[in-house]
C-alpha cells in the first residue's frame, strides 16, 4: 500500500508542533553546545560526538583505564537525574587528585551515548589543535 504525500506532511506539522508546544529543540537542529546553567537534560538529544558543558556531582570513582592512553574514570550524576560515565586522559592533561563521592566537577568534553547514561571524553587539550579543547573543574583548578 503506498503512502500519501499529504500523511507524511501532517507527521512533520505534529512533530513541529509538539516541540513548539513542549518548549523543546528539535533533536535534529539542537546545538553543539551545552553551556553551564542550561541543565543537562539536552544531553540525552544530542547526537554522538556534540561537544558538551556542564556540572555534575561525582556519584563514583573507578579504577584508571590503562590500555592505550590512561585515563581517570569517574561516574557524575547531572542536575536531571542521568549520570555520565568521565574518562579524562591524564596521558596528556593532570589528574585531579583526591577526586571523592559528593564533589562538584564542571565538565566541557565530547559526549557519546550509550545504554548507561553516556560517555564525556575529550576533556582535555588537542596537541595537534585539530579537535576542540575540553577540560574539567574541580575546587576552582581547571584541568585541560
Amino acid at each position: 500500500m503506498k503512502r500519501k504525500p499529504y500523511a507524511t506532511i501532517v507527521a512533520l506539522i505534529v512533530v513541529a508542533a509538539y516541540y513548539f508546544v513542549n518548549g523543546q529543540q528539535n533533536p535534529l537542529t539542537a546545538p553543539t553546545l551545552v553551556e553551564p546553567g542550561q541543565g543537562s537534560a539536552e544531553f540525552r538529544a544530542f547526537e554522538d560526538g556534540a561537544m558538551v558543558e556542564s556540572q555534575g556531582v561525582v556519584e563514583k570513582t573507578l579504577p584508571d583505564d590503562n590500555e592505550g592512553s590512561k585515563h581517570q574514570r569517574f561516574i557524575l550524576k547531572l542536575a536531571n537525574g542521568q549520570t555520565v560515565l568521565v574518562a579524562h586522559n591524564i596521558d596528556l592533561a593532570a589528574r585531579i587528585n583526591g577526586l571523592t563521592r559528593g564533589d562538584s566537577v564542571k565538565f566541557r568534553g565530547q559526549y557519546e551515548t550509550n545504554n548507561r547514561g553516556g560517555v564525556v571524553h575529550w576533556t582535555h587539550h588537542d596537541p595537534r589543535g585539530e579537535h576542540p579543547a575540553g577540560w574539567l573543574e574541580h575546587n576552582g583548578k581547571r584541568y585541560h
